[in-house]
């Protein structure tokens, strides 16, 4: 059975149910699941049916015999979960139950509560499963409290902590891609890579979000989560299987192994921008002042130049940015290997030959691409001339649709596999590195430089990847 906390809600409707949907489709759903959409709002389970197939109809053409079978699940609770009554209703209404998975789509500071009312209804025991959304807390003091207050009523193996970019189809294949070919990881390290870059960039204003973001900054937002699960699938060590606590235990290593910021290098290492106003695809935006009516310090754009202090990485710089109101909506891994010791081939292609680069896309679009050298067609009296050519491995090449990164994490719950989950050693870490960037920033009074909507962030930004030659990939 499934229990959507917040089943009514944004995620719910927009994310969760459409990926059920889908899964439908295509019959991976367990035969007997039952889905209980839970939530305040006073729907009866005929009108929660009709909203969800409207949201549905917003996403894809719906095939109704699918749709009949995922209704044929769907029931709906009118109730405050956070109080013991609201549980204890929620009970009753699942009964006798085998495997139990409630999904928390809902604001991280009432999972305490939550859980609180879930274990007085006698609703958390050995086969209960726990799904939690992100941000775990809003820094490492209170990731504890809400990671204790959940850790007090379930097992950590009980618990799944969602990141949906681990759900995502071009994420998993960069692992595949690692592990399972012997041509890249002999080149994985500092002998043959460069630098890399990791870009979540957002053509979105903050718009509604405002009282959330204006909370936790472009910093807790995405980079506390997102990209730092990037940089980990990127820089680990292969681990001994792919097992959730062989996966889980190489990405801890590499939080470990982060630099920390200190004042000293903050403001060389670091930018901090915010949005005024500008153009973003040909629509003016104001400013994010004028957003949230008030004045604010809050970072809607973010980049750090990160050392990874160990064997593999050391004197490999990773570039990590993210933003709101920048040119393109994109989500990037960029490895830039060293260029080749000697030239061969004259100086006419000196100047044409350039490193090898693997870029992975992870949206818009999914590709992953390797930039090669070749000669270039045709007779040249200055001998041979060269070209850089991509190889790619475009997802959209193989001809399937483009899965709702929910699919996979949601089918991994069902299944009692926590490899793509993130643990809470992992949550904790990533929040002592965050904790400190935010201090060094306090302690180095760095404020948000401005930058204009429609651009990629503070002109500090470019400098903090120039030097030795280097640019953003743009």
């Amino acid at each position: 059975m499934l229990v959507l906390l917040g089943g009514a809600g944004d995620l719910a409707l927009r994310m969760l149910l459409p990926s059920l949907y889908f899964l439908e489709v295509d019959r991976l759903l367990p035969h007997d699941l039952r889905i209980i959409g839970l939530a305040r709002h006073d729907h009866t389970p005929d009108s929660y049916r009709k909203l969800v197939r409207e949201q549905l109809g917003k996403r894809a053409t719906v095939e109704e015999s699918a749709w009949n079978r995922l209704a044929a699940r769907l029931d709906y609770l009118s109730v405050d979960i956070t109080q013991e009554a609201g549980a204890k209703a929620l009970a009753e209404k699942v009964g006798k139950h085998g495997d139990l998975v409630i999904y928390f789509a809902l604001s991280p500071s009432l999972y305490g509560s939550v859980c609180g009312a879930l274990q007085a209804a006698k609703l958390t025991g050995p086969r209960t499963r726990l799904v939690l959304e992100k941000p775990i807390g809003k820094d490492f003091a209170s990731s504890c409290v809400i990671n204790g207050a959940v850790g007090a009523v379930v097992d950590e193996s009980q618990i799944f902590r969602i990141d949906h970019y681990l759900g995502k189809e071009t994420v998993q294949n960069l692992t595949a891609l690692r592990f399972g070919n012997v041509l890249f990881e002999p080149l994985w390290d500092n002998k043959s890579i460069d630098h890399v870059q990791i870009t979540i960039a957002e053509t979105e204003k903050v718009g509604e979000r405002w009282p959330y973001y204006d909370e936790y900054g472009a910093l807790r937002d995405m980079l506390q989560n997102h990209l730092l699960q990037l940089l980990c699938l990127v820089a680990m060590e292969a681990p001994s299987g792919f097992d959730p606590d062989a996966v889980r235990d190489e990405k801890v290593k590499v939080l470990r192994s982060l630099r920390p910021f200190t004042k000293a290098n903050v403001a060389h290492d670091t930018v901090r921008g915010q949005y005024v106003a500008g153009v973003v695809e040909g629509t003016a935006r104001e400013g994010y002042l004028e957003e949230v009516g008030k004045g604010s310090k809050t970072e809607t754009f973010v980049a750090l130049k990160v050392d990874i202090d160990n064997w593999r990485w050391a004197g490999v710089p990773f570039f990590l940015r993210t933003g709101k109101n920048l040119p393109d909506r994109r989500t990037q891994i960029v490895v830039q290997f060293k260029p080749v010791p000697h030239n061969i081939f004259g100086v006419a292609a000196q100047a044409e030959t350039k490193a090898n680069r693997l870029v992975i896309d992870l949206q818009p679009d999914e590709d992953i691409s390797l930039t090669v050298m070749t000669k270039r067609p045709g007779l040249s009296e200055e001998g041979m001339r060269l070209q850089s050519l991509p190889l790619s491995l475009a997802m959209s090449a193989a001809g399937s649709r483009r899965r709702i990164a929910y699919e996979k994490l949601l089918l991994d719950v069902f299944r009692g596999d926590r490899t793509l989950f993130v643990r809470r050693d992992e949550v904790e870490q990533a929040w002592k590195f965050v904790d400190g960037v935010s201090a060094a920033w306090a302690e180095a009074k760095i404020e948000p430089a401005p930058y204009a909507a429609g651009t990629w962030g503070p002109h500090s930004a470019s400098a903090l990847i120039s030097p030795q030659g280097r640019a953003w990939n743009e």
